[in-house]
């Protein structure tokens, strides 16, 4: 799966063109905002819930159907082409590739573009990205995630990120319990409860009201903020939306 320098991995849409697309961000508190995405492909991380294993999960995906290589030069043409200025980066786990994506985020940073990253927050961004990402999307893993905690707690990482006042954290919530591991990761790095969101797992519409219900109540108990997937209400489980 190696790659020449200087190349990004992207992934696939059904029809085998790259994962760039134009929506509305889905998530986090950047709703509802017309964006241009940028799906790249590898993760270090193995969620059973994840919507986007065709990224990373290899044993049960084609690499060679899922995945293409691009260019920094035909992955800015693709971004551009769209229109909007504003791009979400997305996975997978976009910082896996943080040193060839660098340069392509700098470039579009010169041609007047905003950017949010999102990250699973278990590695630390280099100082290039910190200085040109707008804002950080960091979705930190739950025990239900089914990854271990030493895999998806790692402490320099996210003090890394708790320091950014650019960092968002928005936790992926399956049941109770998962709200009391997320009080305790914002007291153990400090994170202020105005830059936590928590959000019902979830693919379908029955999934996400059967949980943003009692979840809601419990954000407003605690301080915390509450987003959906807008993009499941809207268009279902659908892939390149």
């Amino acid at each position: 799966m190696g790659s020449p320098a200087g190349t990004l991995k992207v992934s696939r849409r059904p029809g085998g063109d790259p994962e760039i697309f134009y929506s509305l961000q889905g998530e986090g508190p950047s709703l509802g905002t017309p964006s241009v995405f940028l799906r790249l492909a590898l993760c270090n991380l193995i969620c059973t819930w994840c919507d986007t294993k065709y990224t990373w999960d290899w044993r049960n995906h084609d690499y060679r159907q899922e995945v293409v290589e691009l260019s920094r030069e035909d992955v800015m043409d693709a971004v551009q082409g769209h229109g909007c200025r504003r791009l979400v980066v997305t996975g997978g786990e976009p910082l896996v590739q943080q040193k060839a994506l660098a340069p392509l985020v700098d470039s579009l940073k010169g041609r007047g573009f905003s950017f949010e990253v999102e990250t699973n927050g278990t590695l630390a961004p280099l100082e290039p990205l910190v200085r040109s990402v707008d804002q950080w999307n960091v979705s930190p893993k739950l025990g239900s995630s089914g990854n271990s905690p030493r895999r998806r707690d790692v402490a320099p990482a996210m003090a890394a990120f708790a320091g950014l006042p650019t960092a968002f954290f928005k936790f992926v919530v399956v049941d109770r319990q998962d709200v009391d591991e997320v009080e305790s990761l914002v007291c153990a790095y400090g994170i202020r409860r105005n830059r936590v969101l928590l959000m019902p797992e979830g693919t379908s519409k029955g999934e996400l009201q059967g949980r943003s219900g009692w979840l809601s109540e419990l954000c407003v108990e605690r301080g915390f903020r509450f987003t959906t997937r807008l993009h499941i209400l809207l268009w279902g489980d659908e892939r390149g939306r």
